[in-house]
C-alpha cells in the first residue's frame, strides 16, 4: 500500500508543498486534519480509543472519528470520508469551528464537525480499539482522573466545545484545565 501524500502547509493553512506522511510526521511538518464528534439523541459522545499500531498516541482516546487531509481534499470531503471509513456511518455534518497547527494540535490546522445520530458504528479493526458513547459528564470525570488516556488535540477541542456549546453540565464543569 503506497504511503499517503499530505498538503504541507504554512501558519495561515496555504498548501506550500506536499510530504509522505512518514515525513511530515517526523519534522513536525503543519498539516491538516479533522475531527468529528458523533452524539445521539441522549447528548452522549461517542469515543473512540485509537488502535496500537497507531503511530500517533497507540491506545488514547479520541474524538468519535479523525483524520487527515489527503493532498488536494477539503475539510469537508476528508471529514465525511473519515466518518464513512472509521464508523460506517453516513451523516449530515455540521461545522464547528477552525484550530490552528500547534504542538497541542499535533501541528495539524484542524476543522471540527459534529453529526447527530444514532446509528449504531461500525468500528474499523484497524484504526479503533473499541469505542462507545458516553454522557459528557462522565468524560469529563475520566479527563480529570486521568487526562493522559485522551490525545492532546481531543483534550483542546473537548475543551473548547464545552465553552461554546450548551451541554447538560453544570457552569463549573465547563471550564475546565484539561491539558
Amino acid at each position: 500500500m503506497a504511503e499517503e501524500i499530505f498538503d504541507v502547509v504554512d501558519a495561515h493553512d496555504q498548501v506550500i508543498g506536499q510530504a509522505p506522511r512518514s515525513e511530515v510526521h517526523a519534522r513536525g511538518l503543519p498539516h491538516r486534519a479533522v475531527h468529528i464528534f458523533v452524539l445521539n439523541s441522549q447528548e452522549e459522545l461517542l469515543l473512540q480509543k485509537r488502535s496500537a499500531t497507531k503511530d500517533e498516541f497507540p491506545l488514547r482516546y479520541t474524538s468519535s472519528a479523525s483524520g487527515h487531509l489527503r493532498s488536494g481534499e477539503s475539510y469537508w470531503e476528508a471529514a465525511r470520508r473519515e466518518l464513512e471509513e472509521e464508523l460506517g456511518l453516513q451523516s449530515s455534518l455540521e461545522m464547528l469551528g477552525k484550530f490552528p497547527a500547534s504542538r497541542e494540535m499535533a501541528m495539524e490546522h484542524t476543522v471540527l464537525f459534529r453529526t447527530r445520530t444514532d446509528a449504531p458504528p461500525r468500528f474499523h479493526p484497524e484504526e479503533i480499539a473499541e469505542g462507545g458513547f458516553y454522557p459528557l459528564s462522565t468524560i469529563v470525570q475520566l479527563l480529570h482522573q486521568d487526562p493522559e488516556r485522551f490525545t492532546p488535540p481531543f483534550r483542546l477541542l473537548f475543551q473548547w466545545y464545552l465553552q461554546h456549546y450548551p451541554s447538560p453540565l453544570p457552569e463549573e464543569g465547563r471550564d475546565l484545565p484539561l491539558l
